[in-house]
């Protein structure tokens, strides 16, 4: 687990004055909370060690025979006696070349005169841009460099059991999981200024904050999901990569299980509890969400009654406000103010600002200005935690560029359906709502219900009976059965080829390839063998839903998930698929948000408003 806990850490990146050191009041943030750190920002200084740029070519003459003009010596200290002996050899000395060079000029200088100013001055043009040109590439590599030293880097997961990442869809995209943590470290003083409670300084942090970011395989949607703090769930077990310490299986609520190592715990809880494969994660702390907040220049929220939080400092008039800085961080962690005081509302709130977040920068009204963005970039990357497979400014760089192709019309967030447990004192995921929003995200189906025409018009056109006799049809079978707390049942591979050749499929065979997969899953590498894949779906009693067309397959594959731990025949769902009409959208309980809803206003708590 990687920790900063000395002020020198990322302290030391946020040293420039805050708000409340400028002694400006609460409701004041016009200014970002950070600056950039003297020397952060090396563009249009010249490289250490080189002479002011484009002095030295005026030196050199255009009608001289000498290829080695004086210029070149002077540019390059420490090279002038190597040119003079190379002029030595070549015969004569710098007096006759001077003097050659001289008689010749006169001669030609009533024809000469303006051409040579004007080769001249070209000539000086040219080695001044080229001197820019190569000024600026090297600043902004070391100022690459300076940005890829800001972020901190992690292991992606600290379970023992890992889930098989998502397949590829049949044009050979893949779809995408991203984990969004909020820490609430206060391992340095602005941390605990921000966050308050000096005593927890020394506290491992917790991960109040829990989004999962999924993005289709063809980017034309994402869905957010939010997960209260205090869900109580199983911690698998987890080993630090540092100090090696083992962090053994435990139920608790899921904001603990930053503590059991750092976030690769909680990307191994996430993976156990709703069986996504999560492909990276992004934490920031408080005093990131300030400076990110600062850096768009404020993002506009909506209150439908005048809300005062004196426990989060939120404070805030009827109607839309821009909130930036401190009111931005009061904004996301308030839970008191918002609708029955619960960490619920709070999740609410946090959608809405990301919707309008993204609305901001998808606008691109806040990214012309260089100095903004360049501010952007320092408050990102200062403020990130993320796992080592996008550890660089050039890996986040290519991944925002994917986010942004999706529609903001067609971004939605949702929570966790829920329900109490412990007479109040935690949530637990709601048997049914919450299996069903999983689902869904497992086999990449946007939560705003538009991807069912789609997908029915598809299949419409596509084979449903077999491309040749079920004997024929070659089929490999593999065991998905473990998870991150169950290990894989032994031989369920070997149970289901046989139970495939019983029933005439003979080339049916136990694949020895581990995999790790919460749903069971039938895919065909090409769009002819649907029909076959379709029949051995038919003779396990395995939902058509579960059958997907996937570039990564060699052939016909089915892999025995989590879902189905015993018996010959696929379990069925109560009630039948038959009875399951809305499986293609978010449940009511998920509290859907469209990305485009620009009306979205907060309930208010009634006791927290002034």
């Amino acid at each position: 687990m990687r920790q900063n806990n000395t002020d020198g850490g990322r302290e030391a990146q946020h040293s420039a004055p805050t708000a409340a050191d400028r002694g400006w009041d609460e409701s004041l943030y016009g200014n970002p909370a950070g600056e950039h750190p003297a020397g952060a920002d090396p563009a249009g200084e010249p490289p250490a060690g080189e002479s002011p740029a484009g002095e030295r070519p005026t030196a050199q003459r255009p009608h001289s025979q000498d290829p080695h003009p004086e210029s070149a010596s002077a540019a390059q200290p420490g090279a002038g006696g190597g040119r003079g002996q190379r002029r030595g050899r070549r015969g004569g000395t710098e007096g006759d070349a001077a003097r050659g060079s001289a008689s010749r000029s006169a001669a030609a200088v009533s024809r000469t005169k303006r051409p040579s100013r004007a080769r001249r001055v070209l000539r000086w043009s040219a080695a001044v841009l080229s001197v820019l040109i190569l000024a600026v590439a090297a600043s902004g590599y070391l100022y690459y460099r300076h940005l890829n030293s800001n972020l901190s880097k992690d292991e992606l997961n600290l379970g023992d059991n890992k889930l098989h990442h998502s397949d590829p869809n049949a044009a050979g995209q893949t779809p995408l999981n991203i984990l969004l943590l909020g820490s609430d470290s206060r391992a340095s003083k602005e941390n605990v200024r921000l966050g308050g409670s000096r005593a927890d300084r020394d506290r491992p942090p917790l991960a109040d904050v829990q989004m999962l970011l999924h993005v289709s395989a063809d980017r034309s949607n994402m869905s957010v999901i939010s997960v209260p703090r205090d869900t109580r769930t199983t911690i698998p077990k987890c080993t630090d990569p540092d100090d090696k310490k083992v962090y053994p299986a435990t139920t608790d609520k899921i904001n603990t299980s930053l503590q059991h190592g750092g976030p690769g715990c909680t990307v191994a809880t996430w993976e156990e509890m709703t069986g996504i494969p999560i492909d990276h994660f992004m934490m920031i702390d408080f005093s990131g969400v300030v400076s990110m907040a600062d850096a768009v220049g404020g993002v506009p929220v909506c209150v439908k009654e005048n809300v005062h939080d004196p426990k989060s400092k939120l404070k805030l008039k009827k109607g839309t406000s821009v909130i930036k800085g401190e009111q931005a961080l009061s904004w996301l962690r308030t839970r008191h103010g918002f609708g029955d005081g619960t960490d619920i509302g709070r999740a609410k709130a946090q959608h809405m600002y990301m919707n309008a977040m993204v609305r901001q920068l998808k606008s691109g009204t806040k990214l012309t200005d260089p100095g903004k963005l360049r501010h952007l970039a320092e408050a990102a990357t200062k403020a990130l935690t993320v796992d080592k497979g996008i550890g660089s400014v050039k890996k986040l760089y290519d991944l925002g560029n994917d986010l942004k192709r999706v529609p903001t019309k067609r971004i939605t967030m949702a929570t966790m359906p829920w329900e109490y447990g412990g007479g109040g004192s935690y949530v637990m995921p709601k048997e049914g709502d919450s299996d069903k929003i999983f689902s869904l995200v497992r086999n990449d189906v946007a939560l705003d219900g538009k991807d069912k025409k789609k997908a029915e018009a598809s299949k419409s056109a596509q084979p449903t009976e077999p491309s040749q006799p079920k004997a024929r049809i070659p089929v490999s079978v593999m065991n998905g059965t473990g998870t991150a707390l169950q290990r894989p049942v032994t031989g369920r591979a070997s149970v289901v080829a046989s139970t495939l050749v019983n029933k005439g499929f003979g080339r049916a065979v136990a694949s020895q390839t581990p995999q790790s997969r919460a749903d069971t899953t039938i895919l065909y590498p090409r769009e002819e063998q649907r029909g076959d894949a379709l029949a051995v779906a038919k003779a396990l009693g395995i939902p058509e839903r579960l059958v997907k067309h996937s570039a990564g397959a060699q052939q016909v594959t089915l892999i025995v998930g989590a879902d189905w731990r015993e018996g010959p025949a696929y379990p069925k769902s109560e009630g039948g698929e038959s009875g399951r009409k809305d499986e293609q959208k978010a449940p009511d309980s998920a509290d859907a948000l469209r990305g485009d809803d620009k009306k979205a206003c907060m309930d208010v708590n009634p006791n927290y408003t002034w």
